[in-house]
């Protein structure tokens, strides 16, 4: 077992590899429970999985320099757009697949803080299709 250390998480959004201006990066998935009970369950509720559904949530540092984060995710709101995750910044392989997918940006706060805070942009962006895992 190789228990991991995030400490070069890759994160690409649009071809852009944004991973020096993310703090944290959460890929979830899920499937939504449907409810199958029938009497011959007996009393027990039985369930099957349904459509499934993911989000892509991350805290990037802000910088609003031309060329940096803010100048590149303001004109993406409201676009599909694709993603890329993986544990390592290394080679895509066994031990470091990728996950890729497309999601919505439907947020950004170019603002947010009180004084002598960090300036941080937190955001979270549903999936839309499907999300894959790949080890090459």
């Amino acid at each position: 077992m190789a228990i991991m250390v995030l400490t070069a998480s890759y994160l690409s959004l649009a071809g852009t590899n944004v991973s020096d201006h993310t703090k944290k990066i959460e890929l979830a998935a899920e499937v939504d429970e449907k409810d199958v009970t029938t009497f011959a369950s007996l009393g027990w509720v039985e369930v099957k999985g349904g459509l499934k559904k993911g989000s892509l949530a991350a805290t990037f540092l802000q910088d609003v320099a031309a060329g940096q984060i803010d100048s590149m995710m303001w004109p993406l709101l409201g676009t599909n757009i694709a993603f890329e995750v993986r544990l390592d910044n290394a080679a895509v392989g066994a031990s470091n697949p990728k996950y890729t997918g497309s999601v919505l940006v439907k947020k950004w706060t170019p603002i947010a803080g009180a004084p002598g805070d960090v300036a941080e942009v937190d955001v979270e962006y549903p999936t839309s299709g499907a999300i894959t895992r790949a080890t090459a």
